[in-house]
């Protein structure tokens, strides 16, 4: 294995079998630093055994292929896991069998509150833990719970913990904007990770020249003088103000806005919680059109005027009442008229225009190769059905892909299917990816020399990453905003937050070792306490009421769908109802979407557990939970105030609980 003369300098703490995080910027050869870190690790340490922890699915098969098997495979056993292998339950089997475990951090975090034998490991079963794109190794993240217990186990005294080492283009300040509380984020990230932070100081000139910086081009356009389509959307949303109580319509900010957004999710929520369906519902249509006018801000009207079209003609079928009457005959009343206006190109987003010829500009080379980054998948969709019925764009060889983020929804990729399109953009059946957030951070992406962002707003630490993907010489960094608008203040803001960090780092590298530690030992203490109490309110939340005081109605109409003590928990993610009386509510089949038979509102989709029984996994945040307490809408399962009973491990008992309708457990 060769390595730079800067590789060489970050990994000596490591060699030292000291903990450290390695900052190096992206494409400067973080991952094969740890490579090097790790072989000497696996020759030199008696028992050793390494884990490298990543934060999403893919990256454990990349990191295995492409880094850690071409050099590691002869010298060492390596298995790679991931939430997609069938191998995630026998865990603690085969991290006894191996000498290097490429993970997700979410299966070794269960693995170690998993007390069967099978599962569970220690982290004193490991010498070394890799810890990637360790920036995100604070608050409630899954590295930060891992690392909690190893900061406690340190405080405690407790030996044989394994070695750190972090990787990290860019620890960022936290959102702050002043050196000493720069400084200060950088510190807890380090006392995070019990590790000091290291970077080339001796060969500088070299990593510039192996990562060279892309040329920054701000391209600027206008306001939209006339904006017809968009004031007819208003014009809407005013008429729906006026159904509901002047208070909570005077309470709204501007339409429009991220902060029109934020209010009306919480007057929605407000609505459910006080079951007044004409509110709760009003705030829901006033956020398809304000997504609209944000759509119609960032791409084409036409995009706009589809996603509010697919949106009412998915409802038709389910108005339940006066306020749905209302609002599904406003849309469809103007429905022609905006269509009209959508189509009229007089009054285009002149965003595009500017994108055109940026895009232009770099692709009249054939050999070009971008990623353009846009906010939100549906965002992705919108740009690549622009880009490929632009004839400009199509004449100078533009062959686009969308890359966006793995899930099981309408705009999501599978795995399968991000791999499938990297590769094609590697071999240059694709020379265009229009992606989201998901191609900023840790994935194999060929050299670019263009990459354009495109109506973000970001942070300091995601402007970096996406910068670091125009490595290609000669390259250009675009950023296409409105003149005087959001977007260009946050990308002016997130250039000095990116100098900001790097003082900070210094700051803290030049601090005495003595000074560090103590500093380091301080933040520890302070974050265990913390710790130990939200531990214990979490707890107290938890056991607030019985799983029979708990009852769920549907969110979109208030209809009781079952009480806490039908639910069960497996593996601590998925939360089922095991009532076979739970089937009624709608003629839902294996592989579908289960939802509410009055409203239609979405409740979740079957799962196959254990490859025997299918039970229907319940979305907590399309239902409202009454309890003794009050009603109330929790985002995530973490939230309820009862405890989820664990799924029967036995599955005979599912199965003549599945058979038998009179038996419920």
């Amino acid at each position: 294995m060769e390595y730079s003369p800067y590789q060489e300098e970050v990994v000596q703490t490591a060699l030292r079998g000291e903990n450290s995080i390695i900052w190096l910027p992206t494409g400067g050869g973080k991952t094969r630093a740890a490579v090097y870190v790790t072989h000497n690790h696996l020759e030199t340490t008696a028992n050793a055994k390494v884990a490298v922890l990543v934060n999403k699915v893919h990256l454990v098969d990349q990191h295995f292929a492409k880094e850690f098997k071409p050099y590691l495979e002869s010298r060492c056993k390596i298995t790679a896991i991931s939430g997609d292998s069938n191998e995630k339950d026998l865990f603690g089997r085969l991290v006894k069998a191996s000498d290097l475990v490429i993970c997700t951090a979410q299966i070794l975090e269960n693995a170690l509150i998993n007390m069967e034998e099978e599962k569970h490991v220690e982290l004193t079963d490991f010498t070394l833990l890799v810890i990637d794109e360790c920036h995100h190794t604070q608050k409630e993240s899954v590295y930060n719970k891992i690392m909690g217990r190893y900061v406690e186990k340190k405080l405690r005294k407790e030996g044989n913990l394994p070695q750190i080492l972090g990787l990290t283009a860019s620890p960022g300040t936290g959102g702050n904007r002043k050196l000493d509380k720069a400084v200060d984020h950088v510190l807890q990230i380090c006392a995070n990770l019990d590790s000091v932070i290291v970077s080339t100081k001796n060969f500088t000139p070299v990593l510039q020249e192996v990562v060279p910086r892309p040329k920054k081009h701000y391209d600027i356009v206008e306001r939209r003088a006339l904006d017809p389509f968009g004031d007819h959307l208003k014009s809407m949303m005013s008429m729906i103000h006026e159904i509901m109580p002047s208070t909570v319509s005077r309470s709204l900010r501007e339409m429009g806005t991220q902060e029109y957004e934020a209010d009306v999710v919480e007057l929605e929520k407000t609505g459910v919680k006080t079951e007044n369906r004409l509110i709760a519902q009003c705030a829901l249509h006033l956020r398809q059109y304000n997504d609209a006018l944000l759509i119609n801000d960032t791409v084409r009207m036409v995009d706009a005027f589809r996603g509010l079209d697919e949106f009412y003609n998915s409802r038709k079928t389910k108005l339940l009442d006066g306020t749905d009457i209302f609002l599904q005959g406003l849309f469809d009343e103007n429905r022609m008229e905006l269509k009209l206006l959508a189509l009229d190109d007089r009054y285009e987003n002149p965003k595009l225009a500017r994108l055109q010829r940026t895009l232009l500009d770099e692709f009249s080379d054939k050999n070009s190769h971008g990623i353009l980054f846009s906010k939100t998948r549906r965002g992705t969709h919108c740009l690549y059905d622009w880009v490929n019925t632009n004839l400009a764009l199509l004449r100078v060889n533009i062959k686009a892909g969308i890359l966006t983020g793995a899930g099981t929804g309408a705009n999501h990729m599978t795995q399968n299917g991000q791999k499938e399109t990297i590769q094609q953009f590697r071999v240059g059946v694709l020379n265009l990816l229009i992606s989201t957030s998901v191609a900023e951070e840790g994935l194999d992406i060929p050299e670019c020399n263009l990459v354009v962002r495109y109506g973000l707003l970001t942070n300091e630490i995601a402007q970096q990453q996406a910068s670091g993907r125009a490595r290609a010489m000669n390259s250009v960094y675009s950023v296409v905003a409105e003149e005087g608008g959001r977007d260009l203040r946050r990308e002016l803001i997130n250039e000095y937050l990116e100098s900001l960090t790097a003082k900070a780092i210094d700051q803290v590298q030049q601090m005495s070792p003595r000074e560090f530690r103590h500093k380091i030992s301080e933040l520890q203490q302070i974050a265990v306490l913390i710790r130990i109490q939200a531990e214990r309110k979490k707890d107290e939340r938890k056991q607030r009421y019985s799983p029979g005081q708990a009852q769920f109605q549907c969110r979109g109409c208030f209809l009781p769908v079952c009480s806490g003590e039908e639910l069960r928990k497996i593996e601590n993610t998925h939360h089922v109802n095991i009532n076979p009386e739970f089937r009624s509510f709608e003629d839902w089949e294996p592989g579908q979407v289960i939802s509410c038979n009055k409203c239609g509102k979405d409740w979740g989709m079957e799962i196959r557990f254990r490859s025997v029984v299918i039970l229907p996994c319940l979305k907590i945040k399309n239902f409202s939970l009454k309890t003794p307490g009050g009603k109330s809408t929790p985002k995530q399962w973490k939230d309820v105030e009862f405890q989820v009973k664990e799924m029967l491990t036995c599955l005979f008992q599912i199965i003549v609980i599945f058979e038998d309708p009179k038996r419920t457990t």
